[in-house]
This record gives structure tokens, C-alpha cells and sequence, in this order.
């Protein structure tokens, strides 16, 4: 690898200012100053500006409190992502576990250990998520067991369907259809009229939004406080970001 681009992927630096820091010969290659950014590099080698060692950074964990008006990606031409809310080097190695909505506030984890972020997000592991909802009509006790039974909805794939009538080739009927799917168990917990408390233990598209809809409800606001064990901090305001605990990582099984 260049050296320019090792230096940048370990500091804040960006490419050009490492290159100005080579010809300053503020950069070191096992112990010898390196001036040309295009010297190959490799792993083995040691790395150092100003004299002091240049390590990559090991496993990295973040929890952030998202607001409303961001999407869950590290790019978009179109709206602020919640990477734009990291202060951090190498901001862009991170990568989402459990994404929201753009109209969904709450708990985000990101992290750059691939391993970690599989567990949350894997359908067999089924990792429970907890959201707060607020509701545009008031909810019914019986919504309470239809939740603990699942609730049907589309399912995610498109599937043939013969039997359906369209115009083929060679005059054959085909069509496509959604077939519906139930949902697993989730756990409802009535707050107010209103205002609920759901929990739920896969991550299907809208997932919740559909549930309450499927029930001829709307989802006015929902946010999101939980991911397994982890629990969104009462005391980081929205748009904040602060690294997991130790205790919070490991919760991750």
C-alpha cells in the first residue's frame, strides 16, 4: 500500500496533508524518514509521525442517539446520514448495526468489527429490539395477544403464481404475487391510550409501521431504546454518540 493512503487510513489526516507531512519529513518508516507518499508500505512495517507509533485502531463501538432527518448509511446525495454525527478517524470503516427509518428516531450502534454487528442483525439470531410508538388512534387490549401470536403481513419475497391469469408466451397464464407471512411473537405493552411499548425480535422492511397498520392503526412517531441488552442512555442527548462499555459489548453474544 502507499504510504499516503496507510497514514490516512490510521490518522485524520487526509492524503494531501500526508503528503505535506512526508516532504516535512515528519514521517518515519522503521525509523528512517520517508519523503516520497508513494513509497509501498506493508503491514509488518513500522509507521510513525512526529515520532510517535501509528496503530490501527482495533475494534471500535458507538452508540448514538439519532434524530429525525437522518438515514441510516455512510453516503447519500440526498439527505444528512447519521456517519455525518461521528467524529472519529476512519470514520467511514464504520458500518451500521440496526438500521432506522429516516422518520425513526433512537438507539443506532455502529461498530467496525463485522462479527459483532452479524449478531444483531442476522434473522437467526434473533437479537430483540424495543421501540416506544405513539399511535394516531387509540389501541385495543386485544391487540396485546394478536401481537403475541404474530401478525400476518406480505411477505418480504415475490413468488409465481400460475393460477393467476396474464398473457404468456405461447399463451400460458403466469403471474407474481405476495404471499403473507406472520410475524413472530412480539411483546406489546400498552402505555397509554394511545402510546405503546413493542418489542420485537426480527427486522423486516417497516416492520412495525406494517404491524400497527395491519390492525387499521398508523405509527404517528417511533424511537427506538433498545438493541438485545444494550440500552439507549438517558443521558445522551439526540445527535450524540458515545463508545460502548465493555459490559455492553460482551452483551452481544
Amino acid at each position: 500500500m502507499r504510504l499516503d493512503k496507510a497514514v490516512s487510513q490510521v490518522t485524520d489526516l487526509s492524503r494531501v496533508q500526508v503528503k505535506r507531512a512526508a516532504k516535512a519529513e515528519r514521517i518515519t518508516v522503521n525509523g528512517a524518514v520517508v519523503t516520497d507518499p508513494a513509497t509501498k508500505v506493508s503491514e509488518s512495517d513500522t509507521l510513525c509521525l512526529d515520532g510517535e507509533p501509528l496503530l490501527e485502531p482495533g475494534p471500535r463501538y458507538f452508540m448514538l442517539h439519532k434524530p429525525l432527518g437522518y438515514i441510516s448509511a455512510t453516503k447519500d446525495s440526498e439527505h444528512p446520514t447519521v456517519l455525518d454525527l461521528i467524529d472519529e478517524p476512519n470514520k467511514h470503516k464504520l458500518h451500521i448495526a440496526g438500521r432506522l427509518d429516516i422518520d425513526t428516531s433512537g438507539l443506532v450502534l455502529l461498530t467496525d468489527d463485522g462479527q459483532w454487528s452479524h449478531r444483531i442483525t442476522s434473522p437467526r439470531h434473533h437479537c430483540d429490539k424495543t421501540y416506544y410508538a405513539h399511535l394516531a388512534e387509540k389501541i385495543d387490549q386485544s391487540a396485546v395477544e394478536k401481537f403475541a401470536k404474530g401478525i400476518w403481513l406480505a411477505d418480504d419475497k415475490i413468488v409465481r403464481n400460475d393460477f393467476e391469469p396474464r398473457s404468456g408466451p405461447k399463451g400460458r397464464t403466469q403471474g407474481r404475487v405476495r404471499l403473507k407471512k406472520r410475524t413472530r411473537p412480539a411483546n406489546l405493552e400498552i402505555l397509554f391510550a394511545n402510546e405503546v411499548r413493542i418489542t420485537i425480535s426480527e427486522g423486516r422492511y417497516h416492520q412495525v409501521k406494517r404491524m400497527f397498520a395491519a390492525l387499521g392503526n398508523r405509527v404517528l412517531e417511533l424511537h427506538r431504546e433498545r438493541i438485545g441488552e444494550i440500552q439507549l442512555d438517558e443521558d445522551l442527548p439526540e445527535g450524540e454518540y458515545r463508545p460502548l462499555t465493555p459490559e455492553e459489548i460482551a452483551s452481544v453474544q
